[in-house]
């Protein structure tokens, strides 16, 4: 077998090219340092294995009077000026990767094909020694008939060019084109490709999308917008609608401190004003569940501030309730009260206010009184490894100290006044005997203390430490 290589090197060269294209399979796609090393060896030998044969690839072939030999010899030798382009492609596009990443991919490709034309026409030149002039001339002729043939596709792949040297958009980014909003899944040479949040797949031309407006939600990064409109009677106080939206903005405790959120009046009319809460949360995922709470909070903090939301139906004869009462009618515990005993329930109850940062209730205390928050925010407070976590924040109409009135226990939560807060305090000695009588509002209440155990279990236990895996390369480099 050594004897035949050595007789006759082309074999060797064959093996060689052989041996490339099996390496390059083989290796994986994480040795692509490897992948490189080898490529460049190889084709380094492969020239070394032409060059000492006398095949100069600047040259036609030699053996002219040998068929078979001369074809073999012209066959490696345009073989080396694509060997030779395909290393050259190889290495510019790991240059490219570690500094655009794979944004540079639709340029990477671009560079390629010039390089394989350019070495395709050098073949036809030395190899087979072609009119190089009369090629030219008939593949610009041909290029021009083919490029108004695809005018279309031209577009899109110069659009995807550009659309990648000035990256408005990158993968995984959150976007809208044209009002189609989705994440970029992938850029090719003909399109853009966005994942929306039905979970269906758009397809949007790049040349469309170079004249498009774009919305980048994903720059800056880990910071995404969220808005929502309150529409609310025209006769409601400016001040008073913004001072209990601003306390709905702070009871959404996923909206982030920086940039800080506002609350602003965005249009008023005789039939109506309108006003916006904006602010950023962290992820895209976030927005729509902040969207809803935002609405929930606004309209719970106005309804306690005594405004409502603007409705066409609305009807100035509407019963006027106190605020126990009201509080009684929206809260979903008491709502299975009769309107009577709601009104005797109402007589019951006693306003107390909490400055901003005083305890309302300590973890551990036990309480002998159900508060039901009249308007504010409060903050609940756990102990996760010694240090402080505020594992959320309370509202109009939800209530605090369930745990006392049932099961004479404590939460291991410390419920404080984020904001200045209105409550109304229940004491158990009327409270206990209504639950007794009543099982649902038992039940209920007995429901909303089982979920914050559980909440409260869930955030303070310890993760478990998952031991990592180690193999024998590990193994040995620790012994090394």
């Amino acid at each position: 077998m050594l004897s035949l290589l050595t007789e006759h090197p082309l074999f060797s060269a064959l093996i060689l090219i052989l041996l490339d294209l099996g390496l390059w399979r083989l290796i994986s796609s994480r040795g692509s340092e490897w992948k490189l090393l080898v490529r460049v060896l190889i084709f380094a030998l492969f020239s070394i294995v032409l060059f000492n044969e006398g095949l100069n690839p600047m040259e036609p072939a030699p053996w002219a009077d040998n068929v078979p030999l001369h074809l073999a010899a012209t066959g490696l030798q345009i073989g080396w000026w694509l060997f030779g382009a395909r290393t050259l492609t190889v290495l510019i596009g790991a240059v490219m990767m570690q500094r655009v990443g794979h944004t540079g991919r639709l340029l990477q490709d671009l560079l390629g094909a010039v390089i394989f034309l350019i070495a395709i026409i050098a073949a036809l030149a030395y190899v087979l020694d072609l009119p190089v002039k009369g090629v030219l001339a008939t593949s610009g002729a041909l290029a021009i008939i083919v490029g108004l043939a695809l005018q279309s596709t031209l577009s899109d792949v110069f659009s995807g060019i550009v659309l990648n040297t000035t990256k408005p958009y990158q993968l995984d980014d959150w976007i809208s084109i044209d009002g189609t909003e989705g994440r970029v899944t992938d850029i090719d040479w003909r399109a853009t490709r966005l994942q929306t949040s039905q979970g269906s797949m758009a397809v949007i031309p790049n040349s469309l999308a170079a004249k498009a407006k774009i919305i980048n939600f994903s720059r800056p990064s880990n910071m995404f917008g969220v808005s929502v409109s309150v529409p609310v009677s025209p006769h409601a106080r400016p001040s008073s609608v913004i001072e209990a939206l601003e306390r709905a903005m702070q009871g959404c405790r996923q909206l982030l401190d920086t940039p800080a959120p506002s609350v602003s009046l965005k249009s008023s009319a005789s039939g109506g004003a309108e006003y916006e809460i904006s602010g950023f949360v962290a992820s895209m995922g976030e927005k729509r569940v902040v969207r809803n709470q935002l609405f929930d909070l606004a309209y719970r903090h106005l309804l306690a501030s005594g405004v409502n939301l603007l409705s066409s139906n609305e009807t100035s004869a509407a019963p006027q309730l106190s605020r126990p009462r009201a509080l009684l009618e929206s809260s979903p515990i008491f709502s299975t009260l009769r309107a009577e005993e709601k009104d005797t329930f109402s007589q019951n109850m006693t306003l107390q206010t909490f400055r901003a940062g005083e305890t309302i209730l300590a973890g551990g205390e036990v309480s002998d009184h159900l508060f039901i928050i009249e308007s504010g925010v409060v903050s609940v407070t756990l102990k996760r490894h010694g240090a402080p976590l505020e594992s959320g924040r309370m509202g109009p109409g939800e209530v605090i100290g369930e745990a006392g009135i049932l099961s004479d226990t404590a939460l291991p939560a410390d419920f404080s006044a984020k904001t200045f807060c209105a409550l109304y305090r229940i004491e158990k000695s009327y409270l206990k005997p209504c639950l007794d009588a009543r099982h649902d509002i038992h039940d209920a209440m007995q429901a909303l203390l089982d979920f914050r155990l559980h909440k409260a279990q869930s955030l303070t236990e310890e993760t478990p430490v998952v031991a990592p895996k180690r193999g024998f390369l590990q193994w040995l480099r620790n012994r090394v």
